[in-house]
């Protein structure tokens, strides 16, 4: 059984793989937050500002086979478009629920897979693109893939620590706060100062995409 949130038909709008068109299956539960509010100054990240408790978002349901899933996926990409299909799993933490079967079956369906995961979980053989955003100090399984995505500044956390890890690209991506203005002028300062990082923006927020 496969619990989603949400799935939607959107462009990514940040990292690597920015501007691409999407199909966003957001996973719900987490393994670092429970989503209540009530709980989140005691959480492992404090910090999301995503909603991914239930199974009432646009699309979202529980699928008890990868088919089910596949059907999903498909109703939302549609049939005008071409043949380039992708899928963005997220959450939430999507490692919690995305397996080898559920890959297999969205692959054979013609899916480029991308996941953005907090890298706490060791991620399932077959995925095209690993987005790794790491969470406070919370121990990485997941040390290489396409990206490595920092939300930044975090308390404690220093990004030089990442760059052993095997990783295509590195991102800062400025912590969507009440200090956000300040927040951007420091991962501006810090990217200018070590050109291994590139700056990561959020531009679905800018324009106004889900």
């Amino acid at each position: 059984m496969y619990s989603f949130k949400e799935i939607f038909l959107t462009l990514q709008g940040e990292g690597g793989q920015a501007g691409r068109v999407n199909v966003f299956a957001r996973f719900a539960g987490c393994n670092l937050w429970s989503g209540r509010e009530q709980d989140r100054a005691t959480a492992a990240c404090t910090f999301c500002d995503t909603d991914f408790v239930g199974t009432d978002g646009e699309n979202g349901g529980k699928f008890p086979t990868p088919a089910d899933v596949v059907a999903a996926l498909d109703g939302v990409w549609g049939e005008g478009r071409s043949a380039d299909k992708a899928v963005v799993f997220t959450g939430g933490e999507p490692i919690l629920q995305l397996d080898e079967d559920l890959i297999e079956a969205v692959k054979a369906a013609g899916y480029f897979i991308a996941v953005e995961t907090n890298g706490t979980l060791k991620a399932p053989e077959g995925i095209d693109w690993i987005c790794v955003s790491p969470k406070a100090d919370n121990r990485l399984h997941q040390t290489q893939g396409q990206e490595l995505k920092l939300v930044w500044p975090q308390d404690g956390v220093n990004p030089a620590e990442f760059l052993a890890m095997d990783f295509e690209r590195y991102y800062l991506q400025p912590k969507d706060d009440p200090h956000q203005a300040a927040n951007t002028q420091a991962v501006i300062d810090y990217c200018l100062k070590h050109p291994q990082w590139r700056m990561s923006v959020q531009t679905h927020k800018l324009v106004g995409l889900k």
